[in-house]
């Protein structure tokens, strides 16, 4: 495979290249260009000159384009969800879901453009009025992790095309293959050569390459917070606009009135999905002691029943990580939490999985008595790991919840509704679920407090993250109007 630039298929500058294997058998899925500085020009200046023409065009021309993109997603759902399962590991049924609620969500970018509206000002004196307008930004540089490629970078690309802006995306080094199909798909769909480009390659060169242009104009980064404070300090040498969306380390609070049922069934449902790898997934919890250990063990029950396997066989709810990265540092915390004293309940070990040799499979792992010190209370795991930790008090609690650096989620379970209102309120999180989890809404806010982010994607606030507001004044001079005689 090659670049994606300018609407048609290009090779890399340099001729290296990068390797994507099959996550769960090692086999070679594609090798597509480590692209270089040359590469990040060519598509950058090309994404330049296609924002001229794009941004021109009316907004309903635009957000017809992204339905009819958000129309071919659904039809190629099986194809291009089959291509995640490959190149991620992710089970096919949770592949395929990611590709239709992408298309999901660029139809509700569709839907929220048109309520974007200019607006009239009085002047301050007679002959004189204001109209506010907004106008893209330019060029956008997305840059996006692997555990949701796709859906990831539609939260980017959704909001910068009904905005007018054109988007230059690179991808992560071990999913790359299905933004490139993507891009090919969309420009079958209508989209004009050059609105939407692909590079591939490494952060440290591509990636950076494509931070540092001088046409680029706006980067959305989603991924780890060191990696996002180095790009934000990249983009503010050339007063770029940033959105990031960093780290997680989300905690849970389940206190003494809980329904333990709901509460063990919505934590193991969303801390091990996609093994684990998700950003806002539950990764400590801190639960009142007089029903800490009825919660463990519907936690141990819920963990124990998940089938780990290759992505591809029915019934399989965990695949293979998606490298010998994450899966160390999954192995690490595991230890580390043991070695301070954690009972491990379930999991903490890989797991061998025949035929899949080449896969790093992990068990969904339940750390139980975690203190403030463990790795696993500290530190983003992305990967399957759980650790609750007992406390004394809701304030107890809340206080260790908001005693780290990160704030993109939080999840409070209660059936007093002013007891859990009152601590939604008071966790500082870009997003907050009382008494069960699901995925954030289409039409939501969704992103992240302190260290855990800059902005906010989706709804139309995420949209008008791609435009700057411009004043024009207009004067002219009063005149009395001619009455019939």
């Amino acid at each position: 495979m090659g670049l994606f630039v300018d609407g048609g298929w290009r090779p890399g500058d340099s001729g290296a290249m990068l390797e994507v294997a099959d996550k769960a058998t090692g086999e070679l899925l594609a090798t597509v260009p480590c692209a270089d500085h040359a590469d990040v020009d060519a598509a950058v200046r090309g994404a330049h000159r296609a924002f001229g023409p794009w941004r021109r065009q009316a907004l309903e021309t635009r957000v017809a384009l992204v339905r009819r993109c958000a129309l071919a997603m659904g039809e190629r759902a099986t194809e291009l969800g089959d291509c995640i399962l490959r190149e991620l590991g992710r089970p096919r049924e949770g592949a395929r879901k990611e590709i239709l609620r992408s298309a999901e969500l660029l139809q509700a970018y569709a839907d929220q453009a048109l309520q974007l509206h200019d607006q009239w000002a009085h002047g301050a004196r007679a002959g004189e009025q204001m109209l506010v307008v907004r106008e893209p930004v330019g060029v956008v540089a997305a840059i996006t992790p692997f555990n949701y490629p796709i859906t990831l970078l539609c939260t980017k690309l959704g909001a910068a095309l009904v905005a007018g802006c054109t988007v230059v995306a690179k991808p992560a080094e071990d999913t790359p293959i299905s933004t490139l199909l993507l891009a090919e798909l969309f420009a079958q769909a209508g989209l004009p050569p050059g609105v939407f480009q692909v590079v591939t390659g490494t952060g440290a060169q591509a990636g950076m390459a494509l931070v540092m242009h001088p046409l680029v104009r706006k980067i959305a980064f989603t991924g780890g917070t060191a990696a996002g404070k180095a790009i934000g300090a990249a983009a503010a040498a050339g007063v770029k606009r940033v959105t990031l969306e960093l780290g997680g380390h989300c905690p849970a609070i389940v206190c003494a009135d809980a329904d333990l049922d709901q509460a063990a069934t919505a934590m193991a449902r969303h801390a091990y999905a996609n093994s684990g790898q998700l950003c806002y997934r539950v990764n400590r919890v801190y639960a009142h002691r007089s029903i800490y250990e009825p919660l463990l063990e519907r936690l141990a029950r819920s963990a124990a029943a998940l089938k780990v396997g290759p992505p591809s066989t029915p019934g399989v709810d965990i695949g293979p990580m998606v490298n010998e990265k994450m899966w160390a540092n999954a192995q690490r915390q595991s230890a580390d939490a043991a070695a301070r004293g954690a009972r491990i309940l379930c999991g903490g070990r890989g797991v061998d999985v025949p035929g899949c040799e080449a896969g790093w499979f992990f068990a969904p792992t339940l750390v139980a008595d975690a203190t403030p010190d463990m790795l696993v209370m500290q530190q983003e795991t992305f990967g399957p790991v759980l650790a609750v930790q007992p406390v004394d008090s809701d304030a107890q609690a809340l206080d260790l919840c908001n005693g780290g650096e990160s704030g993109l989620a939080a999840f409070v379970f209660t059936r007093d509704l002013a007891r859990g209102l009152t601590l939604c309120q008071r966790l500082e999180a870009g997003s907050v679920w009382l008494n069960d989890i699901g995925r954030s809404s289409q039409r939501a806010p969704f992103g992240g407090m302190k260290q855990s982010g800059i902005g906010r994607e989706k709804s139309l606030l995420g949209i008008e993250s791609y435009l700057e507001p411009k004043a024009i004044y207009l004067s002219y001079d009063p005149c009395e109007p001619e009455c019939a005689a």
